[in-house]
């Protein structure tokens, strides 16, 4: 998979659905079928996981420490609010009702590709979390990325 990159603002209609770009959605491995499982994020936002990376995921999880109170509670909030949503014939997704509360998103979303997921914002939720750092791109980038 090449990764899901970018970034789009789109409208959230009356029941919910948001278009996912053509850009994300040609990005998405064949094995995904067009289906995800979206969840929860872990900032004020909603992670959309393909179904092949999701699986992928779980895998990874079983080798975790399962009895662990951190891990326990963890896998706990990420599936309690997963649920598994497809594309439709207009390459949009219903976001759940639980989600879009949780995000605080009404009639507008900021979608983000994150290489192995896509996120989903409130605009001004997403602004708020970028709001200074542009600033610190360059120490946040030589941390993370580089020797």
């Amino acid at each position: 998979m090449a990764g899901f990159k970018g970034r789009a603002d789109y409208s959230v209609d009356s029941k919910g659905r948001v278009a996912i770009p053509a850009k994300m959605r040609n990005a998405m491995n064949p094995e995904a079928n067009g289906a995800f499982t979206i969840t929860r994020g872990t900032k004020r936002n909603i992670y959309l996981y393909p179904q092949d990376r999701w699986r992928e995921m779980e895998e990874e999880l079983r080798k975790k420490k399962m009895y662990r109170g951190e891990t326990e509670d963890a896998v706990r909030l990420l599936y309690m609010w997963a649920d598994d949503v497809s594309l439709d014939s207009q390459g949009r997704i219903r976001i759940p009702e639980s989600l879009k509360a949780f995000a605080g998103i009404t009639d507008r979303a900021v979608i983000l590709g994150t290489y192995d997921k896509i996120e989903i914002w409130n605009p001004e939720t997403l602004a708020a979390h970028l709001n200074g750092l542009e600033e610190q791109y360059e120490t946040l980038a030589e941390r993370v990325f580089g020797e």
